[in-house]
């Protein structure tokens, strides 16, 4: 499972080191793809096989459907690790999510998403006001 928030920066080639605690799962192959928000979504090979698979089982007859998988597949590249830890994110990737140099990479249970600062903490901050106002009626019955 990947779990919390970490600032690496990207190089001048476009590589960014992974926090070390996510590379093990990442060890079999990756892809990066378009994710929403203009983030990126970091996906270990298996699991956006899954992805696939849950793509491929929703009618093309639905437009939803047709442009999720326009927009997820397009975007996609497959990658791996380097011996460094590092992944290459493909300029129309960065171009895409608005990376430079800083970037944020949290983990977000079974997928990583790398985000431009400006935009994480902008929706971070309406997110989170969201998560505090989650709150159930008690139950009168």
């Amino acid at each position: 499972m990947f779990l919390g928030t970490f600032t690496p920066k990207l190089d001048d080639k476009g590589r960014l080191f992974l926090p070390a605690k996510f590379r093990d799962r990442l060890g079999e192959g990756l892809v990066v793809t378009q994710g929403q928000e203009n983030c990126l979504v970091v996906w270990p090979t298996d699991v956006f096989m899954e992805e696939a698979t849950r793509a491929r089982a929703t009618p093309m007859t639905v437009r939803s459907a047709r442009e999720y998988a326009r927009v997820l597949f397009a975007g996609a590249d497959e990658g791996a690790l380097d011996k460094q830890g590092r992944i290459g994110i493909p300029a129309n990737l960065r171009e895409y999510a608005g990376l430079d140099k800083d970037v944020v990479v949290i983990g977000v249970m079974d997928r990583i998403e790398i985000w431009d600062p400006a935009r994480w903490r902008e929706f971070s901050t309406g997110a989170q006001q969201k998560f505090a106002e989650l709150d159930e009626e008690p139950s009168t019955t």
